[in-house]
C-alpha cells in the first residue's frame, strides 16, 4: 500500500526513535510496536506487547490477500481507514451469561468463517467469546482495555496458542488495536531492507514474544 506520510507523522517517528531504539526488532514486530507507541504516546508498549514475527508474517500475507477484518466496536473500525471491516455490534443483543459484545463476535464468526483477522480493542468478553469458537483466525489482535477481565482475557489468548498480538497489562483500547492492524496494512508486501525511514511505515512494529 502506497501512502503519503504527513510531515508531523515523520517527525513523531523521528522523536520516538530518538527516545527508544527499535532497530533490533524484526520488521513486522517493529512496525506493530512503533505504530502502537505512536498511537498512544506510550513507550511502555515496547515491553508490554507480545507477538511472534512468524505469525505476523503469515497474517500480513493473509491481510494483503484479502482476508476479512473483524472488529469488536465501531471505534476500532473508525481507526482502520483503508480497509473494510466487519462489526456486528449493532445487530447483537445481550442475554443470560452473554454480553452484547460477545454476541457480536458470534454473529461475526457466522458471517466470515475461518481465516479472518480479529481486532479487539474494547471488550474483554469479546475476546473471551472468540476463544470459545473454532475461528481458525489468521491473527487475533487482542488489546482490550480495563481493570476487569482485560489482563485475564489477554493471558488466555496467549495460552490458546492462536497467532496473536496482545499485551500483558490492563492497557489497550480501540486506538492501539486499530494501530496494530494498520501497521500490518501499511507495511509493504516486499521489504528488501526492513529499516527504511521512509513512508512505508515499516517502523511501526517493535515487540516480540518475550512474555507469555
Amino acid at each position: 500500500m502506497n501512502r503519503v506520510v504527513h510531515p508531523i507523522e515523520e517527525e513523531s517517528y523521528r522523536r520516538l526513535r530518538a527516545r527508544l531504539d527499535t532497530s533490533h526488532f524484526p520488521p513486522l514486530t517493529r512496525a506493530v510496536v512503533e505504530r502502537v507507541i505512536h498511537s498512544a504516546a506510550d513507550l511502555d508498549y515496547a515491553t508490554d506487547l507480545v507477538m511472534d514475527e512468524g505469525a505476523l508474517e503469515k497474517a500480513h500475507a493473509a491481510l494483503h490477500a484479502g482476508a476479512p477484518v473483524v472488529v469488536d466496536v465501531e471505534m476500532v473500525a473508525a481507526g482502520i481507514t483503508r480497509r473494510e471491516t466487519v462489526c456486528r455490534l449493532r445487530d447483537a443483543v445481550a442475554g443470560p451469561g452473554l454480553t452484547r459484545s460477545a454476541h457480536a463476535i458470534r454473529l461475526a464468526h457466522e458471517q466470515v468463517g475461518p481465516g479472518a483477522l480479529w481486532v479487539i480493542g474494547n471488550a474483554p468478553t469479546a475476546l473471551e467469546e472468540l476463544l470459545t469458537l473454532d475461528a481458525a483466525p489468521a491473527l487475533v489482535i487482542g488489546l482490550p482495555v480495563g481493570f476487569v477481565g482485560a489482563v485475564e482475557s489477554k493471558a488466555a489468548l496467549r495460552e490458546s496458542g492462536l497467532p496473536a498480538v496482545s499485551n500483558v497489562s490492563e492497557k489497550g483500547g480501540s486506538a492501539v488495536a486499530s494501530a496494530a492492524l494498520n501497521a500490518l496494512l501499511y507495511h509493504p508486501l516486499s521489504h528488501p531492507d526492513s529499516h527504511s525511514d521512509s513512508h512505508s511505515d515499516s517502523h511501526s512494529d517493535s515487540h516480540s514474544e518475550e512474555k507469555s
